[in-house]
C-alpha cells in the first residue's frame, strides 16, 4: 500500500508539473505572437479608448506573472475565455469540435494499425524479397509526399472523377438534423438512433480522410514494427524455438510479435496522439470541422483563446495518452514492474 501511494503521489506530481509547464508555455507563446487581443475584438477601426477599455477587462495591462495566474486560476476552472470567432465560450466549443476529430483519428489509426502491424511482420519475415521492399517504398512514399496535395489528389480522383465517396465536409445537408448528435460522433450518433442512410452518407465522408491519415500511420508503424520484429527474430531463444521444431508461423506470431509489442503500444499510442493533433492539413483540405480546422481558422482570426484553449486540450491528450501506454507497458512486461 505505501508503495502504491508513493507511486500515486509521484504521478500526480508529474501530470500537475506536466499540465503547469503546458499551460505556461501555451501563455507565453501567445503573449510573445505580435497580436493584439484587444485589438482583435474591437477591431483596428476602434477609438484609442475603446482598446485602452478592452485591454483593462482582459487585464492585459496587468504584469505577465500576474496575468499568467489569473490564466491559470481560470484554465483550471475550465474557462478559456470566449472566442472571437464565434463568440462561445472557447470550451464550448472545444466540445463541439473534438469528437470530430476524435473519430476521424480513431478510424485512421485503426486502420493503421490493423495493417501497419501485419505488413511490418511480413516484411520482416520475408526480409530483403518483394513483399519487404514494398513495404519500405510505401512507408518511404508515406514520409514523402505532402498529405495535403495526396488529399487534393484524392478528392479529384475518388469523389470528383470516379464518384466513389463524398466529398469535403462531415455529412450531407440532407441528413444534418436527421438524428440526435449525443455524444457528437457521427457514425455512432446514426446508428444508436437507426438512421442507416446517414450512418453510410457520413462513413463515405469519412472512409478518404481516414483512409489518408490511416496511410500516414500506417508508414510509421510498418517501419517501426519490422525493426522490432527483425531484432526479436535474431533473439537467441527464437534460435531455441527453432532448435525445438516449434512451427515457424508459431514462433513468428506467437513468441517474437508479443515481445515486440511492448514497445510497439508506445508507438501506436503516440501515432495516435499525433493524428489527433496533427489532422489539421487534414481537416482543412477535406473541410472537416474538427479542432484541427478550429485552431486553423482561429490563427488565422487572430482568437488566441481559441488558439491557447486548443493547444492545451490538445497537449493533454498527449499526456493521457502516454499515461495510458506506460501503464499497457506494465501490462505486457512484468520485468518493469519491479523498476519502479
Amino acid at each position: 500500500m505505501k508503495r502504491l501511494a508513493l507511486a500515486t503521489a509521484r504521478l500526480a506530481a508529474t501530470v500537475a508539473l506536466t499540465l503547469l509547464g503546458l499551460l505556461a508555455v501555451t501563455f507565453f507563446i501567445g503573449r510573445v505572437i505580435p497580436v493584439d487581443p484587444a485589438l482583435a475584438i474591437v477591431g483596428d477601426r476602434a477609438s484609442e479608448d475603446v482598446v485602452q477599455r478592452v485591454r483593462e477587462e482582459l487585464g492585459l495591462n496587468l504584469p505577465l506573472h500576474e496575468q499568467f495566474g489569473r490564466y491559470v486560476s481560470r484554465a483550471l476552472q475550465g474557462d478559456f475565455g470566449h472566442s472571437v470567432l464565434t463568440g462561445n465560450p472557447v470550451l464550448e466549443d472545444i466540445v463541439k469540435t473534438f469528437p470530430a476529430t476524435l473519430e476521424l483519428a480513431t478510424c485512421g489509426i485503426l486502420i493503421g494499425a490493423g495493417l501497419g502491424i501485419p505488413l511490418g511482420v511480413w516484411a520482416a519475415v520475408r526480409r530483403g524479397g518483394a513483399v519487404d521492399h514494398a513495404v519500405r517504398v510505401m512507408g518511404l512514399v508515406g514520409y514523402s509526399v505532402p498529405i495535403f496535395w495526396l488529399g487534393l489528389m484524392a478528392l479529384v480522383l475518388f469523389y470528383a472523377k470516379l464518384g466513389w465517396v463524398a466529398g469535403p465536409g462531415r455529412i450531407d445537408i440532407a441528413y444534418e438534423y436527421a438524428f440526435e448528435r449525443s455524444t457528437g460522433l457521427m457514425l455512432l450518433d446514426a446508428a444508436l438512433a437507426g438512421e442507416w442512410e446517414a450512418f453510410a452518407n457520413a462513413l463515405s465522408h469519412l472512409v478518404l480522410p481516414a483512409s489518408l491519415l490511416g496511410y500516414f500511420s500506417l508508414a510509421y508503424i510498418s517501419r517501426m514494427t519490422r525493426s522490432f520484429m527483425l531484432q526479436e527474430l535474431s533473439a537467441e531463444y527464437v534460435v531455441a524455438a527453432r532448435a525445438k521444431g516449434l512451427s515457424e508461423m508459431r514462433i513468428v506470431w506467437r513468441h517474437a510479435l508479443r515481445n515486440a509489442m511492448v514497445p510497439l503500444v508506445t508507438v501506436v499510442a503516440l501515432s495516435y496522439a499525433g493524428l489527433l493533433e496533427g489532422s489539421v492539413l487534414t481537416e482543412t483540405v477535406f473541410s472537416w470541422p474538427g479542432l484541427g480546422l478550429y485552431i486553423t481558422n482561429s490563427l488565422q482570426n487572430a482568437d488566441m483563446n481559441a488558439v491557447l484553449g486548443g493547444t492545451l486540450v490538445v497537449g493533454s491528450v498527449f499526456i493521457v495518452l502516454n499515461l495510458l501506454s506506460d501503464a499497457l507497458y506494465r501490462m505486457l512486461d512484468p520485468r518493469t514492474k519491479d523498476t519502479r
